[in-house]
């Protein structure tokens, strides 16, 4: 369960829209039905429609095109605004992304959803002050969102405000106990703080509540082998790595908020020959046809 954002998925945010395809245009008809251009404006909700079937199966440039038609046809529904917006979040085109969103806003101030995509498109485009004013205003609105108070703490933990970070990774444990990503990056702030124990205790806990999650398995691997505790270390090193190799890249693990003494360790630990033969086993076996 890569976290690179650590920030909401399109999946996600059409989750907080609360929209399925099919209830999409049953739930704007009846709003629909008070505007003038109401044919029009029933085209591009009929489109919208299609752009969330598309998203839901990762057909994003195809979704942007039904999206982008659907926001000229139903220029006045927050929802075509907000659905254009996360798609080009969703496709890393950030500035595009924040202007639908701030249009959406615009329509639907009281729409923490919007907020909370617009935090993370402040997020990737490293504005992380920006990310924590959208996301707290969103909490304001609506403040049960794991996954907001998640994203909140990962902006924290970028500012260096470790103690803020940690709190709101509690809060989202909090309202959902099995959320091990921000259970995860607890451990990586107290890493960071230089709490090495306190962070192998946060990812056991991760790994107890997921055994086949290779982020906190390479973190204790490293931590453990760092501390001397070498066999272990590179047992665990091997397990993470067989199961996610994707965890043997310094820069997807930066992208993964590791910070900077856990990555200097990880490269270390890395570049142990043993190390290597597994991760170029593990290349080999994901490059043979399944």
């Amino acid at each position: 369960m890569p976290k690179r954002i650590s920030l909401f998925s399109l999946l996600l945010v059409l989750g907080l829209w609360n929209v399925q395809a099919p209830v999409l245009a049953q739930a704007l008809v009846p709003y629909t039905l008070q505007l003038d251009t109401k044919e029009l404006e029933q085209q591009g909700l009929s489109l919208a429609q299609d752009a969330v079937q598309l998203a839901r199966f990762q057909q994003y440039e195809l979704a942007k095109q039904r999206a982008e038609l659907a926001t000229q046809l139903a220029p006045k529904t927050f929802q075509t605004w907000f659905l254009l917006g996360s798609l080009y979040v969703q496709t890393e085109k950030l500035d595009k992304g924040i202007e639908a969103l701030q249009k959406a806003r615009s329509l639907a101030p009281q729409e923490a959803g919007i907020l909370f995509s617009l935090g993370s498109a402040h997020f990737q485009k490293g504005n992380y002050t920006a990310a924590v004013a959208d996301l707290q205003a969103g909490l304001k609105l609506k403040p049960a969102v794991p996954e907001a108070l998640f994203d909140l703490g990962n902006s924290y933990y970028k500012l260096n405000r470790f103690q803020d970070a940690i709190a709101q990774y509690q809060k989202a444990v909090a309202k959902e106990a099995k959320f091990w990503p921000a259970i995860n990056n607890i451990g990586l702030v107290k890493y960071e703080s230089g709490d090495a124990t306190g962070a192998i205790g946060q990812w056991r806990k991760a790994i107890a509540i997921d055994n086949k999650a290779a982020e906190p398995m390479l973190a204790i691997a490293v931590a453990l082998y760092t501390k001397g505790d070498r066999e272990q270390g590179l047992r665990m090193g091997e397990s993470a790595i067989k199961l996610d190799n994707r965890y043997a890249d310094l820069k997807f693990l930066k992208e993964n908020l590791w910070g900077d003494r856990l990555l200097s360790e990880t490269k270390k630990f890395l570049e142990i020959p043993r190390i290597q033969a597994t991760i170029a086993n593990s290349e080999q076996e994901s490059e043979q046809p399944q």
